[in-house]
């Protein structure tokens, strides 16, 4: 048994669908099934049932894919391990970033590369409950976003700073002179709000369903970016963490003046498992920031 055959094996139980997983595996359909042909001759059984039209893992499919991704795992592990200790810093880090997010690690992202030029960034931007769920699956090493509103299993949440969701203007809009507002101070303006999904728009629809704001919501986006730009250029209001527009020109963030407007910026990361030598440079990093510096308080990685 290999450990290629293995990873062939689980993506093929992941798409079922042969010609799906030697396309994302990058090898022919006719090597991906001889593979997994020698694979089920060695432990003489038959792993998937296959007809003209669907493929489905087989009772023996079934008991084995637990254990296939498992000892995956592990060798990636000890692949990370071995680099580690030999401090060479070499491979792939992989981070889940929500959309808000994203302002907060510019800054991280060019000082780690110039530092660590050996090791490559996969960065993937997502809503947060897809990105919880890759982790879990460690299809990433961690994910930076704001503090959820239910706790997820396995999965610890560390403070990197304080935050409040804010009303978002141009530096030209009426509100951009308030040093703070009500819900009810944007009823006379229109609004743009972030998507059904996205972190900024979960923690609003709880606010705001709690003071039954009436608000005039005119286009809903799930590109902040694009989002930012409607802004700058007009006279809508959206509703964001304030840290969504560091270095932003333009823009204004006024505080909501609610009780439970709070939030936080954090680091998850799975529970009890290896953590990756280059993982920790980049949340060190992060930590000292001048973007993180600004809003955090005292606490310890």
């Amino acid at each position: 048994m290999e450990l290629r055959q293995l990873k062939y094996f689980v993506k093929v139980a992941e798409y079922l669908s042969f010609s799906k997983a030697s396309k994302s595996l990058f090898v022919s359909q006719s090597t991906l099934s001889q593979q997994i042909h020698q694979l089920e001759q060695e432990m003489n059984t038959t792993l998937f049932q296959r007809d003209s039209h669907s493929v489905s893992l087989t009772e023996a499919g079934e008991e084995l894919l637990p254990y296939a991704m498992q000892t995956l795992h592990s060798a990636d592990t000890c692949f990370d391990r071995i680099h580690d200790l030999q401090e060479l810093l070499t491979g792939t880090l992989n981070i889940g970033v929500t959309y808000s997010f994203s302002p907060i690690l510019t800054e991280t992202l060019l000082t780690f590369m110039n530092k660590y030029p050996k090791v490559k960034l996969n960065i993937t931007y997502k809503p947060m409950s897809e990105l919880m769920d890759m982790l879990r699956a460690r299809e990433l090493d961690f994910v930076l976003a704001f503090k959820p509103t239910m706790r997820y299993e396995g999965i610890e949440s560390h403070v990197l700073f304080d935050t409040q969701l804010s009303a978002i203007v141009s530096e030209h809009h009426p509100l951009a002179k308030a040093k703070s507002i009500k819900f009810s101070d944007l009823e006379r303006y229109e609004i743009a709000l972030p998507a059904a999904g996205l972190q900024a728009r979960s923690a609003f629809d709880k606010l705001q369903t709690k003071y039954f704001s009436d608000l005039k919501v005119r286009i809903e986006l799930n590109e902040v970016n694009i989002l930012l730009k409607l802004i700058r250029q007009s006279s809508l209001v959206t509703i964001l963490s304030e840290s969504a527009i560091h270095n932003e020109e333009g823009m204004k963030a006024i505080p909501i003046n609610t009780p439970g407007n709070e939030t936080e910026g954090c680091v998850h990361m799975l529970s009890n498992v290896y953590r990756k030598h280059s993982m920790q440079k980049f949340i060190r990093l992060l930590e000292e920031s001048n973007a993180v510096r600004e809003r955090r308080r005292d606490w310890l990685y």
